[in-house]
């Protein structure tokens, strides 16, 4: 049985104020471009900073036999599969250096992740390998190895070692930290790539 309503519920309805939902952060799209460039710088500072501080850290899940995944190596892989030979290096470079003041600068870091941002930025610049999960991530594996036998070499070029010692350790040491790297590329190039997508699409719009 219907009931009948009263003759003012439809009208007080009708002029019922709508609630609007604002959001706190607008679109990335509206910001002015000078914010886009200064949250981009801080995206990038943002991240070199925490793999840094990741190097020296052990947690559970993340190392094996001693030896923990190459952050920064990924981070250059992840910044130089988009961009220019140039660029590739220089963040190489850059990034090697601040390891350096971490570690040690004998040997240099700054020589092996220059020519990985190098050699990375070639493979995509010829398109020999798509741009995926499993395409980064056998990337950042060969990438290891390589940065790996170069500083094996500056080691062995010193002179003040046993090369039996150091290659024995380099063997050891180079499969264990190309697994982990490559099992834990796509948590770094992932969310980094996106956020230069969508930077590149708003500059190009």
């Amino acid at each position: 049985m219907k009931i009948p309503g009263f003759p003012g519920d439809k009208d007080k309805k009708a002029t019922s104020p709508r609630r609007k939902s604002y959001a706190l952060i607008p679109p990335l799209v509206l910001w002015h471009p000078w914010w886009h460039q200064f949250t981009d710088w801080m995206v990038i500072l943002g991240t070199v900073l925490l793999c840094l501080l990741m190097l020296p850290t052990r947690f559970p899940g993340l190392e094996l036999l001693s030896i923990s995944p190459n952050w920064l190596l990924i981070w250059v892989v992840a910044w130089s599969v988009n961009r220019s030979v140039f660029s590739g290096i220089l963040a190489g470079i850059i990034l090697g250096l601040l390891q350096d003041a971490m570690t040690s600068p004998h040997p240099t870091h700054a020589l092996s992740l220059g020519i990985v941002g190098m050699l990375t930025a070639l493979i995509q610049k010829h398109r020999f390998i798509q741009e995926d999960f499993i395409s980064i991530a056998l990337i950042v594996f060969g990438m290891v190895a390589v940065a790996d036998t170069i500083f094996a070499v500056q080691l062995s070029l010193e002179g003040n070692r046993y090369l039996e010692s150091i290659w024995t350790y380099y063997q050891r040491a180079t499969l264990t930290s190309a697994i982990l790297s490559s099992l834990w590329a796509p948590v770094v190039y992932y969310p980094l790539s996106r956020w230069w997508q969508q930077i590149k699409l708003i500059r190009n719009s």
